[in-house]
């Protein structure tokens, strides 16, 4: 079985790898780049804890061969923190408890930092549509709810 060569772009630095043809982003992320942040929770693309951002779309990576990474640019959770600064959305989720196990954490991040790009200032309601796509089993979703809607104030420098 021969293995592609691939080069992309994650967390803003230039990386080559070499991957099956039937392996995931996913694995290679976690596996081979030891990026183990991201994690896997369904396999199948239902749960969103994979979601990586694909050249500024949000995408399970689950659901991406690698070798379809030629070229693109990754955005990890791995790439939201500015060295041992926390991103803002990182810092609430923290002040909010709006984790537990954390098997869901990095996917509803990713996915929070997606729509604060879009749209800084959503409403409840907009914040929960977004995330629809990632469950929680442990907490519930009020505090990761108050999370992005407190760092979506912060960054705006509004009060929260």
């Amino acid at each position: 079985m021969s293995k592609r060569h691939v080069t992309t772009t994650i967390d803003g630095e230039s990386r080559e790898f070499l991957c099956e043809d039937e392996q995931t982003l996913l694995d290679v992320l976690r596996d081979v780049l030891m990026k183990t942040g991201t994690k896997e929770g369904c396999g199948t693309g239902d749960c969103g804890a994979c979601s990586v951002m694909l050249d500024s779309r949000l995408v399970c990576s689950c659901l991406m061969l690698a070798a379809e990474a030629e070229g693109r640019v990754i955005e990890t959770v791995e790439g939201m923190a500015e060295g041992d600064r926390l991103h803002p959305l990182q810092q609430h989720f923290l002040e909010e408890a709006a984790l537990q196990c954390g098997v869901c954490t990095p996917g509803f991040l990713v996915a929070a930092q997606a729509l604060l790009a879009r749209n800084p200032d959503p409403s409840e309601r907009e914040v929960r549509f977004w995330l629809a796509g990632n469950l929680c089993r442990c907490t519930g979703y009020d505090k990761i709810i108050r999370a992005v809607l407190a760092a979506a104030a912060e960054m705006r420098g509004a009060d929260a």
